[in-house]
């Protein structure tokens, strides 16, 4: 049923600010951006990484039962390689701490941390050997 990670949505009460921060931290400009009923942008989408997912950035006026008080939900972790150096640049971008790096199991190599970034979403970033494998399975020949 679930095939794997398609589009994560994130929202912004200031679109464009959160649309200029995930285009410095991804090095990339959205390829996709549509309207909302104003004329104004309601939405930016990027692709990112190895697979191109889809990050939407979303009008906060847009949410689902209004603004939400404090981050929450689910956590979307993405692979990155120098776990140390991701969170540190995180952190210099502006966002803040929601959970150390942790390492997730003596010796596995799999490792999480996660921050809020400056428009209130979580972000979860991670070593994760199984991505690492299931990349170079996927790497041409």
């Amino acid at each position: 049923m679930l095939r794997g990670f398609a589009t994560i949505s994130l929202w912004a009460d200031d679109l464009e600010a959160a649309k200029d921060w995930h285009a410095e931290l991804l090095g990339v400009q959205p390829y996709f951006s549509v309207p909302g009923p104003d004329g104004r942008a309601g939405y930016y989408e990027f692709r990112a990484g190895d697979y191109e997912h889809e990050l939407g950035l979303i009008d906060a006026r847009f949410r689902p039962g209004g603004p939400a008080a404090a981050p929450g939900g689910a956590i979307m972790y993405w692979h990155v390689d120098d776990l140390d150096a991701a969170v540190a640049r995180l952190l210099a971008m502006g966002a803040r701490e929601h959970e150390k790096i942790t390492e997730r199991g003596a010796g596995t190599g799999f490792a999480t941390a996660s921050v809020v970034d400056p428009f209130g979403n979580v972000l979860g970033v991670m070593s994760n050997p199984h991505y690492l494998e299931i990349l170079a399975k996927a790497a041409p020949v």
